[in-house]
């Protein structure tokens, strides 16, 4: 992994669509329509799925802003911070064994049946990080090109 790899930072919002509306007012940001549904997921607690939904910015630097689920690893953080950093990777397994040995803890994994494979980890210091498989990548900047919604 590099830095370089880096594409988007993840916010979930309590008020989906009022922290959409700042965003645009304050900063021009324009999004795509909204995506998701269930998930399923590995957790630490054994198998879950998590009705997950989002919706990325078109403009740059890419933002996802994700409702928040209760209960679940996604929700807000105190004070409105920055949630996750995503990251591509060419081997998710691999990169995320890597973290694990500098001390990350595994949150949350997808198995690529279903979509390709990502993990949710947490730093010995607290972030989040996201390794997305690079294959969804064309996926991604295909719905990233498209028509968003207006806040």
């Amino acid at each position: 992994m590099r830095a370089e790899d880096q594409f988007h930072l993840g916010l979930v919002a309590e008020d989906f669509e009022a922290t959409l509306a700042e965003l645009s007012a304050a900063f021009g940001y324009e999004w795509c329509a909204e995506i998701g549904g269930p998930l399923p997921l590995t957790l630490p607690t054994g198998n879950a799925v998590v009705d997950i939904s989002c919706v990325y910015s078109r403009t740059l630097p890419r933002l996802e802003i994700i409702r928040s689920v209760p209960g679940t690893l996604w929700e807000p953080v105190a004070g409105g911070g920055v949630h996750h950093i995503g990251y591509w990777s060419d081997d998710v397994a691999a990169d995320a064994a890597e973290l694990t040995g500098q001390g990350f803890v595994t949150e949350a994994t997808r198995a690529g049946s279903g979509g390709a494979p990502f993990a949710f980890l947490r730093g010995p210091s607290g972030l989040l990080v996201e390794l997305v498989d690079r294959l969804a990548r064309p996926g991604l900047e295909k719905y990233w090109g498209h028509g968003g919604v207006d806040a």
